[in-house]
């Protein structure tokens, strides 16, 4: 049974993963602006919005929701004494992989400061609707220690660490693509296991995950160029972008003539 689940985590991932090149680029000045571009990107996600409707289906469609009963069954028969924090750990792996390969030279497609304010913005995304989620939805959890089951938390950070780091480096190979979205899938199973999360939690919370960084990515360059302004008639540029200095965050602006 595990084998089979993973397998199926890696097909949902992979699949989710789908289409991520050439989002954005280094320079970053100029959003996107065809309709057959922007096109392309919001098709991208449609596969994580599949997933969240899976999840949310279960909530109404009975033999969906048996599949979970089924699983959760099969984990307490065959895995009764299964217990790890491993996921805890897991979670947050893929965003650390993105900053740790930058630290030893391997440049992702980003710089610094874009990296950082996409990741948060991803972030920002998921707390809205994930998290907004867990408190509407009031789930019980299968070890019923409270009712924020739907969707997965952990696995939610897990997709969206991966997304972020496919994003960052799938060009240079897909080995980290790969390793990002291990990580999350293995995030998802820990969480059955151990018995906090029902199958569509956790198919739910990888939605929302990936669809939440593909969605930063996405509008990131209108954001970007709102905050970066040139006047044509002067030539002079403006730009007000996010700092963070000694543990203090704020905001820079600065103008070239």
């Amino acid at each position: 049974m595990k084998k089979i689940i993973f397998a199926l985590f890696c097909i949902i991932s992979f699949n989710a993963n789908a289409q991520i090149t050439d989002t954005i680029k280094k320079d970053l000045l100029t959003a996107p602006d065809t309709v057959k571009h922007l096109h392309s990107k919001v098709v991208t996600l449609v596969i994580p919005t599949a997933l969240i409707a899976y999840g949310a289906s279960s909530f109404v469609i009975h033999p969906i929701r048996r599949i979970d009963y089924y699983l959760h069954g099969d984990i307490q028969r065959t895995d009764p004494n299964f217990n790890t924090k491993a996921e805890s750990y897991f979670q947050f792996a893929p965003i650390a992989m993105v900053y740790g390969l930058n630290l030893v030279g391997v440049e992702g497609k980003n710089r610094f400061i874009d990296r950082t304010a996409l990741l948060g913005l991803s972030g920002g995304i998921l707390g809205l609707s994930g998290y907004l989620t867990k408190y509407t939805t009031h789930r019980l959890r299968p070890n019923g220690a409270d009712y924020l089951s739907f969707p997965s938390g952990h696995t939610s950070i897990a997709f969206m660490g991966a997304e972020f780091l496919a994003q960052e480096y799938s060009d240079k190979s897909p080995v980290y693509t790969v390793l990002g979205y291990t990580f999350a899938v293995t995030t998802g199973v820990f969480r059955m296991y151990n018995r906090d999360h029902w199958f569509s939690d956790v198919v739910a919370g990888a939605g929302f995950g990936v669809l939440s960084t593909k969605a930063a990515y996405l509008i990131y360059p209108y954001i970007r160029n709102a905050l970066t302004h040139t006047d044509n008639k002067t030539g002079r540029k403006t730009m007000l972008m996010p700092t963070y200095q000694n543990g203090t965050p704020g905001m820079s602006f600065a103008m070239q003539l």
